[in-house]
């Protein structure tokens, strides 16, 4: 009995999760859809009390339930990270779905559903875990992906994401099969343990490539970022906005801990494949955006290409390296969260608008907006001293002491060429004819959030070296 108990508070977090959304559903369905605000205020709250909860317990490693769930320093962060985006998605959501008429009270609901999973993800230590915090985040994802069920590109992204998250889920549920087959296990210290006493097998490396598939589908790495373009577009602007952040961050997470935890012993086999994917996503990421009119579809490629350069951090196969990536992490959070506030304040009259022309001569229109975005912009294209060129410098920083020049070569010289079309966004706001200017309906939550995220990048030198003392601990905690 106080076992369990002890079980029962380490998972503390998750617990409140779940018993709050269920308390949120049953709130919704008495209430009614009048309800939807009161229910992303109460949400916003579950979330708070959530992140405490967090950082309550104890800062060392800590098992529950057999070793099939873990806390640590590692899940600390990127807990808050994943709550960080799912709240900042929550109030990013309130005036679109009131303007757009969407107000239903199940959209807080799912969004607390899915950051369930997620935080079940980053805590697996265990493949059964790891299986069912993914399909508890992806089954509230599907339904998020079609919200707006009037309108037939909303329908369809949920289709489509629903049809390839259903194939890779089975390519991972056989690689995981393999690796349990193989190893014996299915807890990831076991697995560990089987792995490094084991030496070359083809089973788990066949194994190791279908769990990867797997993976490498839910944080939309090429070659199988296929729905990122579409449901990107197709989805309400606030649902994507969550996708680019908090599910993103959570599945990263995961990958970080599959293959530092029980496979780092034949990191030799995975960190090809890391590589060839990294390689991939940086490429196609940035030479695929160059020809898009759509600001979601070029933000769908952009965020193919962020990953691939979060891989590449993680291809170096260090401390050093992981720890480049939660400092990527950190800052993308920021920049893609700003960029989508500029991107639901597209609105004119007659709708939302999507069209990169639409922001033309938008310094005239709206200089303040015009300047915020252009801080962004310039983040996501690396140019210093704007955050995002931190977050890749401590990536390929990794992957150069680490002996993988030929990857950082390749990937900076990447860079270059994603940086056109950030820039070119920036010269039609700067330089093009003033196009009708925007409604001024942001609101005050929003502009906090937008000014927040672009004085974060602009200034992040200032907040270097607590997020770097951060992302150094939890890496450490993942190594250790």
């Amino acid at each position: 009995m106080e076992t369990l108990q002890q079980d029962l508070l380490i998972i503390l977090p998750e617990l409140i999760l779940a018993l709050g959304a269920m308390t949120l559903l049953m709130w919704g369905v008495f209430r009614g859809d009048g309800a939807t605000g009161e229910l992303n205020i109460l949400t916003l709250v579950l979330f708070a009390l959530v992140s405490i909860s967090v950082f309550s317990g104890a800062p060392e490693e800590r098992l529950a339930f057999h070793g099939t769930y873990i806390a640590d320093g590692f899940t600390r962060v990127m807990k808050l990270l994943v709550l960080t985006g799912a709240a900042l998605a929550v109030i990013m959501s309130a005036r679109y779905i009131a303007t757009e008429r969407l107000r239903r009270f199940e959209f807080p609901v799912l969004i607390v559903f899915a950051t369930t999973g997620m935080m079940l993800m980053i805590s697996a230590n265990d493949l059964v875990v790891l299986y069912i915090g993914l399909e508890l985040q992806s089954l509230a994802l599907y339904v998020l992906a079609a919200y707006s069920r009037d309108s037939v590109r909303s329908t369809e992204a949920g289709l489509k994401y629903f049809v390839l998250g259903a194939l890779s889920s089975g390519l991972l549920l056989y690689g995981a099969s393999l690796i349990y087959g193989f190893s014996g296990a299915t807890g990831f210290d076991a697995i560990g343990n089987a792995v490094a006493s084991g030496g070359q097998n083809i089973g788990l490396t066949v194994g190791l490539v279908f769990l990867l598939a797997g993976l490498a589908f839910k944080i939309s790495a090429v070659p199988f970022h296929m729905w990122t373009p579409d449901v990107y577009e197709g989805a309400p602007t606030p649902v994507t906005a969550f996708f680019a952040a908090a599910p993103k961050l959570a599945a990263m997470a995961l990958v970080l801990r599959v293959l530092i935890d029980p496979l780092f012993a034949i990191a030799v086999q995975w960190q090809q494949i890391i590589v060839f994917v990294s390689i991939a996503s940086i490429l196609l990421g940035s030479f695929a955006a160059i020809g898009q009119t759509n600001i979601k579809r070029l933000m769908a490629y952009s965020s193919i290409a962020n990953v691939g350069h979060m891989l590449v951090g993680l291809a170096a196969g260090t401390q050093e390296g992981v720890q480049g990536v939660i400092i990527y992490l950190a800052i993308y959070l920021a920049m893609t969260i700003g960029t989508f506030v500029c991107i639901l304040a597209m609105r004119r009259p007659e709708g939302m608008v999507e069209d990169i022309n639409d922001l033309s001569g938008l310094a005239q229109t709206r200089p303040a907006m015009a300047a915020a975005l252009l801080i962004l912009m310039f983040s996501l294209a690396g140019i210093p001293p704007m955050a995002g060129f931190f977050g890749k410098f401590y990536v390929y920083l990794a992957a150069v002491n680490a002996g993988l020049w030929p990857l950082a070569v390749i990937g900076i010289l990447a860079s270059v060429v994603g940086a056109y079309y950030y820039i070119r966004i920036v010269m039609i706001m700067v330089n093009g004819e003033p196009a009708a200017p925007f409604e001024q309906n942001l609101g005050f939550e929003l502009r906090v959030i937008l000014f927040g995220a672009a004085l974060y990048n602009l200034a992040f030198i200032l907040f270097a070296a607590p997020v770097i003392a951060i992302a150094g601990a939890a890496a450490q905690a993942l190594f250790n």
